[in-house]
């Protein structure tokens, strides 16, 4: 009887077994063809979704998530499309008429951004062919003039550009002072491109070390005794001495990051050229670009007047008065 008993248990135990099974398989194929019934009839429904979205993109899910306001026919609601948007808030949400008319300005500044995206691009593809190091650097410029197909374009490319961006540069400034572009309410921006022309030089001297040939080399020697007379800085400059400075402790020790133009100053040249200078010049262009919208567009301060307003009379406190 004990043993009857233990069969039979097992038995059961084993039919128990099996019927979970096989309820688990019922399952789970009820649960594969409901999702096959759903992608049949899901996946017809998002191509159409997205056919209709290629027609008009700025209902899809992906537009209104970054336009969160509805352009319509009112200032307020444009005002919003505009100052909520991460990408169009830097635009003012209004503009003066004159701002937006096209004008002669030579379009030096827009060059000068072009001929700082080519130097960004062949700078990147020449750091892949380039060791900062005494032992390697006037070897890796020569295998990329005769060995790396295309290398010498490529170096040529980044050389040109960088002496038309500091002329661009010049012409830019030069255009902005005669149109008095720099006068009230411009002076900060003024003062940016200021400071882009300084870290322009300054890019472009800190160039002249890397391939680590006699012009590089004496021409950061020149420029860095130079640096010796900066006053307060340098320990040849005015009230230098007073505060204290060496030559093992002034500007250009810390340019050079010894007292000659060793592998520490190639080393440096390096960093400050392809990291330190393009990222505080790339912040300071943002600013820059920022506040020439802000500010009212490229054209210089005195507004323009249009030829048919010219013979209509002029209203305000300014009209009486004149």
């Amino acid at each position: 009887m004990p043993d009857e008993n233990k069969n039979g248990g097992s038995a059961s135990s084993n039919n128990g077994k099996n019927g979970g099974k096989v309820g688990v398989l019922e399952k789970v194929t009820t649960t594969v063809k409901e999702d096959m019934q759903a992608l049949k009839t899901d996946i017809p429904t998002k191509a159409k979704e997205q056919i209709e979205g290629l027609k008009d993109p700025t209902k899809t899910q992906v537009y209104t998530s970054i336009f969160r306001h509805k352009h319509d026919d009112t200032p307020r609601n444009r005002a919003l499309g505009v100052l909520s948007n991460v990408f169009l808030h830097l635009h003012p949400a209004k503009i003066n008429r004159d701002a937006v008319r096209y004008s002669y300005t030579w379009g030096m500044g827009g060059i000068t951004f072009y001929l700082f995206i080519i130097l960004t691009y062949t700078g990147v593809l020449l750091m892949f062919y380039y060791h900062p190091s005494k032992v390697q650097a006037f070897r890796d410029v020569l295998y990329l003039e005769h060995d790396v197909p295309f290398g010498k374009i490529l170096r040529n490319m980044h050389r040109w550009a960088a002496h038309l961006m500091v002329i661009a540069v010049w012409l830019h400034m030069f255009r902005v002072f005669l149109t008095g572009s720099y006068k009230k309410p411009r002076e900060f921006n003024w003062n940016i491109g200021v400071l882009l022309l300084v870290f322009t030089l300054l890019l472009s001297f800190t160039g002249y070390l890397l391939p680590d040939d006699q012009l590089g080399f004496w021409a950061v020697t020149v420029g860095t005794n130079m640096a010796r007379a900066t006053p307060l800085l340098g320990h040849e400059g005015p009230f230098g001495s007073m505060l204290g400075m060496t030559p093992y402790n002034d500007v250009r020790f810390g340019l050079l990051g010894g007292s000659i133009v060793d592998a520490n100053a190639l080393l440096r040249s390096y960093i400050w050229h392809c990291i330190g200078i393009p990222i505080v010049a790339s912040v300071l262009m943002i600013v820059h670009f920022w506040r020439v919208r802000k500010d009212g567009g490229i054209s210089g301060p005195a507004p323009v007047m249009l030829a048919e307003e010219a013979d209509k009379p002029r209203r305000g406190p300014k009209a009486a008065g004149e």
